[in-house]
C-alpha cells in the first residue's frame, strides 16, 4: 500500500512537471510566433509589381480603327482639301515678297576707284512686281569721314546703287548674309561665356575651366595675361562690316531712306545681355576687334552689349549655311521707286576661305519673309493625298474585296491546301491497296494450285 501509494504520488508530481512544462513550452512558442510575426511584418518582401491601375498595367480603353477604303478614302481627300490650299496660300504670301540681294565679295578686286559699273549678272538678284530699268552698280571708294564707321585705320569702302522700280514696304527690313561660314561647328558654337553675356565679372577659371562651354581658346590675352571681354570664338568673328545709316536717294528719287538698328533682335536678348561690371583696365578686347578699339578699352568706350543688337543677334549662331542677320528696320515708312546707294564699310573678310556676303534688302508677308520652301511641301502633302486616293479608288473598283472575308486568312489558304492533299491520299490509297489485293489473290491461287 505504501509502495503504489508512493508511486502514485511520484506520477502525479511527473505529471504536473510535464503540464508545467508543456505550458512553459507554449508560451515561448507564443512568444517566438510573436517575433516572427513581427520580423515579417517589418521586412516584407520587395515587389517590382506595378500599381494596380488601367495605366500601368495596361488596360485603359482604345479604339482600333479598321481601315477600310470607305474610310480611308475620304480621310484622305479631306486632307488635301486641307493641305492644297494652305500650301497655295503660304505659296501666293512668299511670291508676294519683294526683295533684292547683292554679293559684294568682290567689291575690292572687281570694282572701279574711279566710275561705277555694273555688278555682273550672277552676283545679285531681284523679285519685284515690275522689272528693274536699271541694272545694280559699284565703286569702290575711300571713307574720308568716320562718323558713320568706327574704323579710323581700314577707309575702304563699296559704294552700291540699286533700283527700287516700285513703292515697296513698310516694313522694309536689311540683311547681311554670309554662305561659306559654318557657324554650327560645336567648337565654334560653344566658345562663349553666359556669365560675361550676362554682365558678371567671370574669373579666368570661370572662361577657361567651364565644362561644356567656355571660351577656350581665346579666354585670356597671351601678351597681357588679361580676360578677353567678350571672350571666346563666337565675338571673336564679329561681322564688322558696316553700312550707312540710311539708303541716299541718287539721280534725282526723292529722299533717303532712315533705317534704324533697334528692335532688330529678340526681345527676351534683353533679359539675357547685361552690361559688363569689369573695369576697363582688366580687360582686353578680341584680336579680330583691334581695328574697333586700336587702343584697347577705357572707361568710356567699354561695349554696351545690353544695348548692342547688332552684337546680340551674331551671339545666336546660325544652324546652317547661307544665313541671314537683320541689321536694320524700316517699319513707318514705304520706300519709294527710284535710286538708291548704300555704303559699305569692308572689314570682314571672305575670300580667303571662298565665302560670300550680301546685302538683302527685303519685305514681309503673314508667313514671315520670301520663302516658299514651307508652301511647297504642304502642296506636295496634299497631292500625295490625292494621287493615293484615286488610286485607292481604281483598286477597289477593279480589285473589290469582301470586307471580313474570312476565306482569305492565311491559316484558311493553308487548312484549304492541306485537305486538298489528304484527299489526293485518300483518293491514291484504294488503287494501292486493290491492287495489293489482287496479288495477295494470286498468290494465294497459285499456292492451291501447287
Amino acid at each position: 500500500m505504501a509502495l503504489s501509494g508512493l508511486g502514485s504520488g511520484l506520477r502525479h508530481r511527473h505529471n504536473e512537471q510535464n503540464e508545467n512544462n508543456d505550458v512553459g513550452a507554449a508560451d515561448q512558442m507564443e512568444e517566438e510566433d510573436e517575433i516572427s510575426d513581427s520580423d515579417v511584418e517589418e521586412e516584407k518582401p520587395k515587389s517590382r509589381r506595378p500599381k494596380e491601375n488601367p495605366f500601368t498595367q495596361q488596360k485603359l480603353k482604345a479604339v482600333h480603327p479598321i481601315l477600310t477604303p470607305k474610310n480611308v478614302i475620304p480621310a484622305l481627300i479631306i486632307l488635301a482639301v486641307i493641305f492644297l490650299p494652305l500650301g497655295g496660300a503660304m505659296l501666293y504670301g512668299a511670291n508676294k515678297v519683294e526683295d533684292l540681294v547683292i554679293d559684294y565679295s568682290q567689291c575690292e578686286k572687281k570694282a572701279s576707284s574711279s566710275y561705277f559699273s555694273e555688278i555682273p549678272s550672277d552676283q545679285y538678284e531681284f523679285h519685284f512686281h515690275k522689272i528693274i530699268d536699271i541694272k545694280p552698280q559699284w565703286k569702290l571708294a575711300t571713307n574720308t569721314s568716320s562718323t558713320w564707321d568706327n574704323y579710323p585705320d581700314d577707309r575702304s569702302i563699296c559704294q552700291i546703287q540699286f533700283q527700287i522700280p516700285d513703292d515697296i514696304g513698310p516694313a522694309v527690313f536689311f540683311f547681311y548674309r554670309l554662305k561659306n561660314f559654318y557657324p554650327n561647328h560645336r567648337r565654334f558654337a560653344t566658345s562663349f561665356s553666359e556669365d560675361q553675356l550676362t554682365g558678371k565679372q567671370a574669373t579666368v577659371s570661370d572662361i577657361k575651366d567651364t565644362v561644356g562651354q567656355n571660351c577656350e581658346p581665346l579666354s585670356v590675352d597671351s601678351k597681357t595675361g588679361k580676360i578677353i571681354y567678350p571672350c571666346g570664338l563666337i565675338a571673336n568673328s564679329l561681322f564688322n562690316d558696316t553700312y550707312s545709316d540710311s539708303l541716299s536717294a541718287v539721280n534725282g528719287t526723292s529722299g533717303d531712306y532712315a533705317l534704324s538698328k533697334s528692335g532688330i533682335a529678340w526681345k527676351y536678348n534683353s533679359q539675357r545681355y547685361k552690361k559688363t561690371t569689369y573695369d576697363a583696365s582688366d580687360i582686353v578686347p578680341p584680336p579680330n576687334w583691334v581695328k574697333m578699339f586700336p587702343n584697347g578699352y577705357t572707361n568710356d568706350n567699354i561695349p554696351d552689349i545690353s544695348k548692342w543688337e547688332n552684337f546680340q543677334n551674331w551671339m545666336s549662331p546660325a544652324a546652317l549655311t547661307p544665313f541671314s542677320k537683320m541689321f536694320a528696320r524700316n517699319d513707318d515708312s514705304t520706300l519709294k521707286k527710284g535710286l538708291y546707294q548704300i555704303n559699305v564699310g569692308l572689314h570682314f573678310p571672305v575670300l580667303p576661305y571662298n565665302g560670300h556676303k550680301y546685302i538683302y534688302l527685303s519685305t514681309r508677308s503673314v508667313i514671315g519673309g520670301r520663302n516658299s520652301f514651307l508652301g511647297i511641301c504642304w502642296m506636295v502633302g496634299g497631292g500625295l493625298c490625292i494621287a493615293l486616293a484615286v488610286l485607292f479608288i481604281i483598286m477597289q473598283v477593279l480589285h473589290p474585296r469582301k470586307l471580313g472575308d474570312s476565306s482569305l486568312l492565311s491559316w484558311n489558304n493553308q487548312d484549304s491546301s492541306f485537305e486538298n492533299q489528304t484527299g489526293k491520299n485518300e483518293a491514291a490509297e484504294p488503287k494501292s491497296s486493290s491492287g495489293t489485293g489482287t496479288a495477295k489473290e494470286s498468290s494465294s491461287s497459285s499456292s492451291g494450285v501447287h
